[in-house]
């Protein structure tokens, strides 16, 4: 094993006139797939921008900042990283993660843990890509911890490639402290899903706020599952779970939420939309549970197919009905 922690950025390794690195290399290339799922590799460059790379099993960028500190250590098929945000501390920029794996065969296992001291405030820009998968595994197990009267925002994107040789099962725990507010949002509208399994499971206490929102695509034969559990334990808890899939040709899709109303004045809200086409399939299992007669916990599904008067109307102006549709979906999505 070895461990990295605080690896300056590249600008810094290299030196002036000194050749880079062994991994410069795997780092270009990662950073051209990163561009491919959304990202700016010129962001991550910056000296005031705190960023953890990760390609395969190997770290190639993980750059402290004042108040906020990566943890790193490669493991034989991925990283174990802790990353650690001081209490009161308000992380002004985006915090930019990027997790790959480039070969169209192998293994990613990342193992992450959270803490967010009270009171502080972050933001991360996560990107997961596997451009060229063809049999890929990548696992994640992330816990989190939100502390009290922090805030923690997180959006991921990812990016597959075209081949949908992929399996992603990421597990998220997620504990948020009194007046804390966790905030997630997961979006892979772009190339193949491949296989997916979802699972977020959240605590959140006393006068916390949990917001979850899952944005996926899937096509061909792709198959999709999510999961989101909130269990609002405290007075006056918060959680609201906003899930958008789409599938068509063979695709399927499954979604179950459960909210759990714990505590007086708990509140909680369950939204799903699905669409579907062609031979696709889509599922929605949502579970209500209330243990206090002063909580409330509602839920609204719709799965069906995309609107015939906006089909008609893109159609009108050109589109074919393929194209209209994704032009739909994607709307739906933003």
């Amino acid at each position: 094993m070895n461990a990295v922690t605080a690896v300056p950025t590249p600008s810094v390794l290299h030196g002036r006139g000194a050749a880079p690195p062994v991994w410069a290399n795997d780092l270009d290339s990662l950073m051209e797939a990163y561009r491919q799922a959304g990202g700016d590799p010129e962001a991550i460059r910056q000296a005031n921008v705190a960023t953890l790379v990760v390609s395969g099993s190997q770290v190639l960028m993980a750059h402290d900042i004042a108040g906020l500190r990566f943890e790193a250590e490669e493991l034989p098929q991925g990283v174990k990283a802790r990353i650690i945000v001081a209490p009161g501390v308000t992380i002004e920029r985006l915090v930019h993660l990027c997790f790959g794996l480039l070969p169209a065969q192998g293994r990613q296992e990342i193992i992450a843990s959270y803490e967010i001291g009270a009171g502080a405030k972050v933001a991360f820009l996560a990107h997961c890509t596997f451009p060229n998968a063809v049999q890929v595994e990548h696992v994640m197990d992330a816990d989190i911890h939100v502390g009290a009267g922090a805030t923690m925002k997180y959006t991921e994107s990812h990016y597959h490639g075209e081949n949908g040789g992929i399996r992603v099962i990421p597990k998220t725990r997620v504990d948020v402290g009194e007046n804390g507010r966790f905030h997630t949002t997961f979006s892979l509208s772009h190339g193949r899903v491949g296989y997916m399994a979802i699972d977020y499971e959240l605590d959140v206490a006393a006068g916390g706020v949990a917001e979850l929102t899952t944005k996926v695509y899937g096509h061909a034969d792709d198959d999709v599952h999510v999961r989101e559990v909130v269990r609002l334990n405290g007075r006056d808890a918060r959680g609201l779970t906003k899930t958008r899939v789409a599938v068509r040709d063979r695709a399927h899709s499954a979604i179950h939420t459960v909210t759990e109303g714990n505590a007086a004045g708990a509140v909680g809200h369950m939204d799903c939309t699905e669409i579907v086409r062609d031979q696709a399939e889509a599922q929605n299992m949502p579970i209500v549970l209330v243990r206090n007669d002063e909580a409330r916990v509602t839920h609204e599904a719709a799965i069906g197919s995309v609107s015939k008067k906006e089909l008609e109307t893109l159609m009108s102006r050109g589109l074919d009905e393929d194209e209209a549709v994704d032009v739909i979906i994607r709307g739906m999505f933003n």
